[in-house]
């Protein structure tokens, strides 16, 4: 740690820490990325997220296609410092590049799953 800033801990999982979004208002989860350092810096400098994308190998600054743009209101850490909690107004309605609000819009009931979702957009209409 120096002076008051905590430093995240990327070396436990090979560079990258887990980062749930939560809607700032309604404090619905929207999503699990991940984070490394690069990612993280640009997220804290730019005030949106911006993830570090697992299958394209390369930073990831959510909404660039889409329009649907996370504007950070608050970060939080854990206990561990490996856990990054951000709390975003979700631009453009949606957070799921399904065009759901939800990345999780599916909820075990009765041994299947069911949507439970909202869904905001076609991605048929956003992704050519």
């Amino acid at each position: 740690m120096k002076g008051n800033m905590i430093e995240l801990n990327f070396n436990k999982s090979d560079g990258l820490v887990p980062a749930i979004v939560q809607d700032a208002e309604t404090k619905d989860v929207l999503m699990l990325a991940y984070m490394n350092k690069a990612s993280w810096e640009a997220t804290v400098q730019t005030g949106k997220a911006t993830f570090w994308s697992r299958s394209r190998q390369k930073l990831w600054l959510k909404g660039e296609s889409s329009g649907h743009v996370q504007m950070i209101k608050n970060i939080y850490i854990d206990c561990d410092e490996d856990t990054i909690l951000l709390q975003v107004e979700q631009l453009g309605g949606a957070a799921c590049h399904t065009g759901h609000r939800s990345c999780f819009y599916r909820k075990l009931e009765g041994g299947d799953f069911v949507v439970v979702g909202e869904k905001i957009f076609d991605p048929k209409d956003v992704y050519k």
